[in-house]
């Protein structure tokens, strides 16, 4: 995402709420939401402030990446598939859907913080994980192997990385694959030798965000344009939403859903017109 799209993002505002919890006092209905994995801590806290509201909705929210994202909703098994990545216009086309951008996350490249090597260069990144560069002593670092992790086919985190990290280089055959940010984290906090990537939310004590070509990943890097690894978040359904599921994505939008976003460590974004 380029800086002018990331401003005019963040200047739109926030209209006066179209959905509050008030409006979930009342009615029954069920909510399947899948897809992205760095959509879950806002989807299940905006599900639990609802159901806590009104028990008789009942909202689940698994993972799966943005590939199961699509296809579930595309086929029916869910009403919200969510995606970390703009949907493809195939997949417009095959299923007839709708996106809702609600906010803004950065990539970050990561490795273990007992790694000594804070700052790569993206040429220097693509050479790892095309397996070019194999120890960490060539970049300054101890005289290791590195071991690389990559997301699953599909992901939307991957998808960014391969776009914007890496000029779509590609990713090595030995590199360990991984299922969702979480078990990213897991791993690298684990693997003194490793290097991913992860949604900067997800960056904390844990895990080194590595500065890449002198960008330093941050949120307010990401928010003013500074760090430029940087994608969207989007829910989406299959035809325009009715009902609950529209309360639901109007209700991700109020200042209440700002509150939410903003605590997950992402940025949010006014409702499309």
């Amino acid at each position: 995402m380029n800086k002018l799209l990331l401003s005019t993002a963040l200047m739109l505002g926030f209209t006066a709420s179209a959905a509050n919890l008030d409006e979930f006092k009342s009615g029954t209905g069920r909510i399947d939401i899948a897809g992205g994995t760095a959509h879950i801590p806002v989807m299940k806290q905006a599900a639990q402030n609802i159901m806590k509201v009104n028990p008789k909705i009942k909202i689940t929210v698994t993972g799966g990446g943005s590939g199961v994202g699509v296809q579930k909703v595309g086929e029916g098994l869910v009403e919200i598939g969510n995606t970390g990545r703009a949907l493809k216009d195939s997949e417009v086309d095959k299923y007839g859907l709708v996106s809702f951008p609600f906010a803004i996350d950065g990539v970050a490249v990561v490795v273990n913080p007992e790694n000594n090597v804070a700052e790569i260069s993206t040429a220097d990144l693509k050479k790892i994980y095309a397996g070019e560069i194999d120890n960490w002593k060539t970049l300054g670092g101890s005289d290791a192997k590195i071991t690389i992790y990559a997301r699953e086919d599909g992901s939307g985190t991957r998808d960014t990385f391969e776009e914007l990290a890496i000029d779509k280089g590609e990713t090595s055959a030995s590199a360990n694959i991984i299922n969702s940010n979480g078990a990213m984290k897991s791993a690298i906090a684990q693997d003194q030798n490793s290097i991913g990537y992860i949604g900067i939310g997800h960056l904390n004590d844990e895990i080194k965000g590595v500065v890449l070509d002198g960008m330093v990943p941050s949120q307010a890097n990401a928010s003013n344009g500074d760090y430029k690894i940087t994608r969207l978040l989007y829910m989406n359904t299959k035809g325009e939403p009715k009902g609950i599921v529209k309360s639901f994505i109007d209700y991700i939008f109020t200042e209440d859903g700002a509150k939410i976003i903003e605590s997950a460590g992402y940025i949010p974004v006014a409702q499309k017109p």
